[in-house]
């Protein structure tokens, strides 16, 4: 088939909406579609470029573009799902989440503004989809709840998910993530200054909180307690999570969580958080990790926990593992729904 996929681009910022695009792109390749991408360029400010935007997504008819016939688009972001094609599929990342479920108590007027457009063109724009897909429950949950629309769930794997490895759990807790605000570093470095087990924690990543992590660490003595790796090679990356006593992934409200799968993946146990979302969806309290209230003293408890029986904590990771597996999470599902 002749494809085109859409999704955002923002300058200098790579993550998992960037592995996302990217690894459907090339599973497409791979299994003999033709493949153009179109990427919208996508900033948070100021909010009337997104409307400018959105306006001009919903006019772009890529049914056959200079002549060239499509036989189908698919689309990951807002707006770029505004797009129109007679057999259009939307596998949603998530919405514009400023709007919806993350709308502050005392919104500016250019957010008020946005708050009452956007959820009238995303209820407009996707009921014209063929097909409508998220890429997990949580996020079909929101837009069941605030657009009234249904969408299938549709897993897929995480970069580089054939070559994870599970090694023998040494003293550190792993966290790779981008810093930022949603993603709650902070409430794992207020817990690595109350846990007694004698384990480092390892962060993995940049973002517009790294500078204020930084502080934290130095203002509170942490420096022996906690390292932060700002720059994780893949080969890195592997050996962190294969040789990690746990994975602590505690974001808020997340879509999907590659970490979680990852971690997974490497036969490790999650320490997750009873509102972070799309986590829960593979883990449950004490089977393949734990599941603890947004607190540094419950998770600092976890790691305590899980340090004092790191046989259970081996059991967990390994039960984690076998249950991703019997999800078939895989690129063969995914292109076989999105191409049907």
């Amino acid at each position: 088939m002749k494809l085109i996929v859409t999704a955002n681009a923002t300058p200098f910022v790579t993550g998992g909406a960037t592995y996302h695009f990217e690894g459907l792109v090339t599973a497409l390749q791979e299994r003999g579609h033709e493949v153009e991408t179109l990427r919208f360029p996508f900033t948070f400010h100021p909010e009337d470029s997104i409307e400018r935007l959105m306006e001009w997504c919903e006019t772009l008819d890529l049914t056959a573009p200079n002549g060239q016939q499509v036989d189908k688009v698919i689309s990951l972001q807002f707006p770029g799902y505004g797009v129109q094609h007679p057999h259009h599929v939307a596998w949603i990342m998530h919405q514009h989440r400023i709007v919806y479920d993350l709308y502050p108590e005392a919104p500016s007027e250019p957010v008020q503004r946005l708050h009452d457009l956007i959820p009238a063109f995303d209820n407009r724009v996707l009921a014209r989809a063929e097909r409508l897909y998220a890429n997990s429950r949580n996020v079909s949950k929101r837009l069941s709840r605030y657009n009234s629309l249904a969408a299938e769930p549709l897993y897929h794997p995480p970069p580089l998910a054939a070559h994870y490895r599970t090694g023998r759990a040494h003293n550190y807790v792993f966290l790779p993530s981008r810093m930022e605000a949603l993603k709650r570093q902070g409430l794992v470095l207020e817990a690595a200054r109350l846990w007694r087990a004698p384990v480092t924690c390892v962060l993995a990543g940049r973002g517009g909180y790294l500078n204020q992590n930084k502080r934290f660490i130095a203002e509170h003595d942490l420096s022996e307690r906690v390292v932060i790796l700002e720059e994780c090679p893949d080969q890195e990356k592997l050996a962190c999570y294969a040789n990690c006593l746990a994975v602590i992934y505690p974001p808020f409200d997340e879509d999907y969580g590659y970490v979680t799968l990852e971690a997974q993946l490497a036969g490790k146990p999650v320490i997750t958080c009873t509102d972070s979302g799309g986590p829960l969806e593979f883990i449950e309290d004490d089977a393949e990790g734990l599941v603890v209230e947004p607190t540094a003293e419950a998770i600092a408890d976890a790691v305590d926990r899980l340090w004092d029986n790191q046989s259970r904590a081996r059991e967990m990771g390994l039960l984690g593992r076998a249950r991703y597996l019997e999800r078939d999470i895989s690129w063969d599902t995914v292109v076989a729904r999105l191409t049907d």
